[in-house]
């Protein structure tokens, strides 16, 4: 069965074949277990809880193993004792507490409780605590009972392995319906273990069994994070019923409990191994910000001890547990507080005294070469353990130093594995707990350094990601500065810019230049476009363009990864103050853009339209911002190839045309007249529009089409355009209102929306026809705007309406007189009712998604300007009643529709405010104002 299911990707129909199977793994998984009788239904299904609850028989003094031969002696009375000594069998009548079963697996030591706080849980009225291989078995020690113990043993792991091709094959979807079949959801306290993956953890007496289930359960949680995201246990728990929530949040607290259990009591170097790396990936798919705190700490302060085990493997895959620790879900307030404990209060289950340090877990060495890891107060201990495992030399009683004696090589550093590792949890510190490390910037720097200077490749590159992760959280430190004015102190600038210089001047730039190891030039490429704006332009011009030099020479590299991340950096470079400003740098990096378009690598083609993208950006930014008219500088025939080779590449794939468009978009804004009227241009500009629209219109990802709806608004902004003239008016309006209506994404709908408000003037919109059909799109897209919501696009619909209703003054604003009388029909229909709702909920709300931040200075703004816009739509219509005849009727309608919005408005504010909302005082202050400006100006 398991050779069948090796490499096969099966999708169970709507029989009962998988219940089938999984009901006689489950049976086989405990077969021959001492003290078990297992009873099991021929069939499992899929439930939220478990289905079936057959009692747990007691071990009778027929079942238990005999001696073959012999007279058989009474049972005396008392507790019956049965241990492993010397290599004999000696049964132990259990007295139900977690501390016996763990001093008999460990053979003694601390007790668990003082870690564990309550976790308990009673194991089994009997409890065999054999330990040994199955290879130490002989027919003088055990003779046939041995050989069936073995046999056994191997049916429970070949039942295992079985499973675990079952959960490689099987869509984890599926088989998350059998979830409570095979991980409990509640300790058993007084009773039998439920028969479960973590029954074996804790009760096979066989390690390579116990490894087995611990694979298969490390297997099913791997890629269960959207799963167990419905977990939920921080509000009180209900009475009445238990829901879903709840359930599966005991369920991942019992995982915690029982693996943190197994974690204390195994004495296999082989099975510890697959126990810590299960707790690491339980420890990344839980999600710990939906559960009460307290799962993680004592995870925590047990798996300290197990860096420093003997076994390389074991200490590798316990970085691997605290890599996950401080990456999941960070910053956690839980893992933050356990970063800041000195290691002496953290480390309490043998992390040694920082003062002792030099002496237990690294050679003596003298405190003038590594003060800032010794002497300074307040370094996080995690980094200070991790810069020591890679930089200072191992210790002399690891299992693995016994290839070289320890005198023979004194300098001798960790195996590479455990280096790697240390780098890794480096880097995931720094990423989600920067403000921790900070401090140690410069000293980072010069670990980075260490490592780079090394002839391993493997470290070289994990010094480099490293840089990277420095720089990268550098620079989000200082955008979120930007936005919150209270937060953790940021770096100093100066201290910044040193930073970089010594990265620059040290071994990177040989990283760079290194072609054996492309991959490493990859790395290094990435840590350069990680550098700070700011600090980049204060950098030294010699060092500047040496960054420069360097990367526009990397995109000629034959090795596409490397070309794809020189391209890529050299697309955050031309958004750099200074070097976006420098003509001919930009004109170099759009060269070498546009080869990259044509490039065979799809990877290389998306970063060259990223980063076209970019260009772009910084080519209007600086024709809106800068003195001289910089685009002056450039060439009509650099132009249109930028313009023809982003046509070409909107016709590629999705992650080449998302980005494609974007720079199509900012392109054709920056058109000026006398190049439109340059031969070639208007056909190009024609093509450019046909390739939009049907980017719109296609059946591509909601990111792509999302962009095609900026670049289309984008281009509409550009007023040398013949925008209401030209054919393709037409067919651009005509997308744009339809996918207003009918896209199921609501994020295009309000990008569309917003694209169609932003024609300027009436005769952008074409014929009265045409604007029409605008109208009675925008009109229906609000009417349908709640039909068919999904849960997933909901929190957009508030943004959705208050774009339309924008969109909708705007139109009212430009309106002629041939354009009201579908307007008309609009506010005196059936739905003129609701659309005063709309409008009305338009002029009150505040909340909406693209107004959350700086609440207090939005909403002010807000009302002003949609009241302002509201005045603008009513003058414009009390002068066309006035001045066009014939019209007056209509114009009037309108003017009392939107009146009566007004109306409704203010009684709205009043009745909120008069309720003891005391956020809408001011606002109903201001509606009073604007209320008596509206009725002025009418």
């Amino acid at each position: 069965m398991q050779c069948l299911l090796n490499g096969v990707k099966w999708k169970p129909g709507h029989g009962d074949d998988l219940g089938f199977l999984l009901a006689v793994l489950k049976k086989l998984m405990f077969y021959g277990l001492p003290g078990m009788v297992v009873e099991m239904p021929k069939i499992l299904y899929p439930a939220p809880l478990p289905q079936y609850d057959i009692p747990f028989p007691k071990v009778s003094e027929e079942t238990m193993p005999t001696k073959p031969g012999g007279n058989k002696k009474k049972k005396p009375r008392g507790n019956v004792q049965k241990a492993h000594i010397e290599g004999k069998w000696v049964l132990k009548e259990d007295s139900g507490e977690d501390q016996q079963e763990l001093e008999l697996r460990q053979g003694g030591g601390r007790n668990p409780k003082q870690m564990i706080g309550n976790w308990s849980q009673k194991p089994s009225h009997y409890q065999l605590s054999w330990r040994s291989s199955e290879s130490e078995y002989s027919d003088t020690e055990g003779g046939i009972n041995a050989k069936l113990r073995l046999y056994q043993m191997r049916v429970r792991q070949g039942s295992l392995h079985c499973f675990l091709s079952l959960v490689k094959c099987v869509d984890k979807r599926v088989l998350f319906g059998y979830w409570s079949a095979f991980i409990p959801d509640t300790p058993a306290i007084g009773g039998p273990p439920s028969l479960t993956f973590l029954t074996v953890v804790l009760k096979d007496p066989s390690p390579k069994v116990r490894a087995g289930s611990l694979q298969v359960l490390s297997s099913l949680l791997e890629g269960s994070r959207l799963f167990l995201s419905a977990a939920e246990d921080t509000s009180t728990p209900r009475q009445a019923f238990t829901s879903f929530s709840a359930t599966l949040a005991s369920s991942l607290r019992e995982l915690h409990r029982s693996l943190l259990l197994a974690l204390m009591a195994e004495s296999s170097s082989q099975t510890l191994t697959q126990v810590i790396k299960c707790v690491a990936h339980l420890v990344c798919n839980t999600p710990y910000h939906r559960l009460r705190p307290g799962l993680l700490s004592p995870i925590w302060k047990q798996i300290q001890q197990y860096v420093h085990h003997r076994d390389v493997n074991v200490r590798v895959s316990s970085l691997t547990l605290l890599g996950a620790l401080v990456s999941a879900q960070a910053p956690l307030p839980e893992i933050q507080q356990l970063l800041q404990q000195p290691a002496k209060t953290s480390g309490d289950v043998g992390f040694p005294h920082e003062a002792h340090m030099c002496q237990n877990w690294r050679q003596q060495r003298s405190l003038e070469e590594g003060h800032w890891l010794y002497g300074e107060e307040g370094i996080c201990w995690l980094l200070r353990l991790c810069v020591c495992v890679v930089t200072q030399p191992r210790e002399d009683h690891h299992s693995d130093s016994g290839t070289i004696p320890f005198h023979l090589s004194p300098n001798l550093l960790e195996p590479s594995p455990v280096r790697l590792e240390a780098l890794q949890v480096l880097a995931h510190l720094v990423k989600g707990y920067f403000f921790l490390t900070q401090e140690c910037l410069l000293e980072l720097c010069q670990v980075s350094a260490c490592c780079l200077r090394e002839q391993d490749s493997s470290v070289q590159l994990h010094g480099t990601k490293l840089l990277e992760e420095l720089g990268t959280s550098i620079i989000q430190q200082y955008r979120t500065e930007e936005k919150i004015k209270e937060s953790t102190k940021h770096v100093p600038l100066c201290k910044v810019i040193q930073f970089w210089s010594e990265v620059l001047s040290g071994p990177l730039t040989t990283a760079l230049q290194n072609e054996k190891h492309p991959t490493l030039q990859t790395s290094a490429c990435d840590t350069l476009s990680s550098i700070l704006p700011q600090a980049f332009r204060k950098l030294p011009e010699k060092t500047q363009m040496l960054c420069v030099t360097m990367l526009l020479g990397l995109t000629y590299s034959e090795n596409s990864l490397v070309k794809a991340a020189s391209v890529r950096a050299l697309g955050v470079y031309v958004l750099f103050p200074g070097l976006s400003e420098d003509v001919m740098f930009m004109m170099d990096s759009a060269s070498v853009i546009l080869t990259a378009l044509e490039d065979h690598s799809p990877n290389v083609r998306a970063k060259a339209a990223w980063s076209l993208g970019n260009l772009t950006d910084a080519i209007i930014v600086n024709r809106e911002n800068v003195v001289i008219d910089f685009q002056e500088e450039l060439t009509s025939g650099l132009l249109f190839k930028l313009v023809k080779s982003s046509i070409q590449a909107a016709k590629d794939k999705d992650r080449v045309k998302s980005n494609a468009v974007r720079a199509l978009g900012n392109l054709l804004h920056l058109l000026q007249p006398q190049q439109l009227k340059q031969p070639g241009f208007e056909e190009l500009l024609e093509q450019a529009m046909c390739v939009l629209v049907d980017t719109v219109q296609s059946d591509a990802t909601m990111k792509v089409r999302w962009n095609a709806c900026y670049a289309l608004g984008n281009a509409f902004k550009n007023p040398a355009l013949p925008l209401g003239t030209a054919s393709w008016s037409a067919e651009a309006y005509s997308a744009l209102s339809c996918v207003v209506v009918s896209c199921k994404n609501f994020k295009v709908r309000i990008k569309s929306a917003a694209a169609l408000s932003i024609p300027s003037s009436r005769a952008k919109y074409g014929s009265s026809c045409q604007f029409a059909q605008i109208w009675i799109a925008i009109t229906k897209a609000l009417e349908n705007s709640k039909d068919g919501v999904d849960f997933v696009e909901y929190r957009y619909h508030t943004s959705l309406c208050a774009q339309l209703c924008q969109t909708l003054l705007h139109l009212l604003n430009l309106c002629q007189p041939q354009d009201l009388g579908t307007i008309q029909s609009s506010v005196t229909g059936r739905f003129g009712s609701t659309l005063m709702g709309f409008l009305v909920n338009y002029l009150v709300d505040h909340e909406s998604e693209t107004e959350k931040e700086d609440k207090e200075e939005r909403v002010k703004n807000s009302i002003q300007d949609r009241m302002n816009k509201m005045i603008c739509v009513l003058g414009t219509l009390r002068k066309l009643s006035k001045e066009e005849e014939g019209c007056s009727a209509g114009a009037d309608n309108i003017i009392d529709f939107l009146e009566g919005v007004v109306r409704s408005y203010k009684q709205t504010i009043l009745q909120v405010s008069l309720s003891g909302h005391h956020s809408f005082q001011d606002q109903t202050n201001q509606t009073t104002e604007v209320s008596d400006a509206v009725q002025a100006k009418v």
